[in-house]
């Protein structure tokens, strides 16, 4: 099936109490209605609640209860949306993830056999209370930091219930997330507008970064991207890096995310050293560098070196 025919799929994700239904039937609300919508809903408990909340205007609602939708309720999902598609041959499939889910799971599910066949991830909403995310003690879960690092657009939902000092936090905390993400927004009571979920989501090949240290001193930068399911090998990838300062002038900085045997990971050059973790993006493998000097051309060939 080409792009052209595939369903778009849109995941909503965010901790509990974040506003993520109410996002969801704001856009309900501006549906073109030549457009077909089917909606998932995954709650945590047995009883599903906000199926009954947003299966009220004619959209198609599936619940998935009992469990989040990356673990027990996994196979079931994968079911579900098969069902879904066939019966309802949507434009669009809004999945709402319970405030426990993996988000970063879910999309690897979406993107296996068979349902990749059908399915594209367009744009993936992560919608946050502002307070939470400026606090560290929300910030540094696990689940927390998925859920930030696998969206393309995030919400900053509860606005008006903020501080001015919570909110210029915020503002430098979003702008500082690593991917970048294709839109930052804040909103009053959860409320969306449609037309972001049609946003670009990927980057074009090569960029270059919006913020440099200091650009009296003469730093370059730049960034490249390598699309979805081109692997990486690691000990390439290792030796890329270890090779860095020899092929650069003046590194001050690099960092990169990337596929590697199918998981993604998160690499990062600061003061002569690098290291690495497990990251929930899904949309790209992307490198980024600020030096004094260096030939983009050269970094570029060097990664590709290290594809599989």
């Amino acid at each position: 099936m080409s792009a052209v025919n595939k369903t778009k799929v849109h995941l909503f994700s965010g901790f509990l109490g974040t506003g993520k239904t109410t996002a969801l039937k704001s856009l309900m609300a501006q549906k073109n209605p030549a457009e077909k919508w089917v909606i998932i809903v995954n709650e945590f408990g047995e009883i599903g609640i906000d199926g009954a909340v947003l299966g009220d205007n004619g959209i198609p609602v599936a619940e998935i209860s009992g469990g989040c939708l990356c673990c027990v309720a996994g196979s079931q999902m994968g079911d579900t949306v098969q069902k879904m598609l066939r019966d309802a041959a949507p434009d669009r499939l809004m999945i709402e993830a319970s405030g426990l889910a993996h988000a970063a799971s879910v999309i690897d599910e979406l993107k296996a056999p068979p349902l990749n066949d059908t399915l594209e991830i367009a744009a993936v909403f992560t919608v946050v209370d502002p307070r939470q995310f400026v606090n560290p003690d929300y910030a540094n879960q696990a689940l927390y930091k998925d859920q930030i690092g696998v969206c393309d657009v995030l919400v900053a939902s509860k606005a008006d219930l903020c501080s001015n000092e919570v909110m210029v936090d915020f503002r430098d905390k979003a702008a500082k997330l690593f991917p970048p993400k294709a839109k930052v927004v804040e909103v009053d009571h959860a409320q969306l507008n449609i037309g972001w979920l049609d946003i670009p989501v990927t980057e074009k090949s090569r960029y270059r970064l919006k913020s440099l240290p200091d650009n009296s001193m003469g730093f370059q930068s730049q960034g490249f991207t390598f699309s979805a399911g081109q692997d990486f090998d690691g000990e390439r990838l290792t030796r890329f890096f270890n090779d860095l300062p020899q092929i650069t002038e003046g590194l001050v900085r690099a960092k990169g995310v990337f596929q590697v045997l199918g998981t993604w990971v998160w690499l990062n050059w600061v003061d002569g050293q690098w290291g690495a973790n497990q990251v929930s993006w899904r949309r790209d493998s992307r490198f980024e560098l600020i030096a004094k000097s260096f030939d983009a051309d050269l970094i570029e060939r060097k990664l590709r070196e290290a594809l599989e």
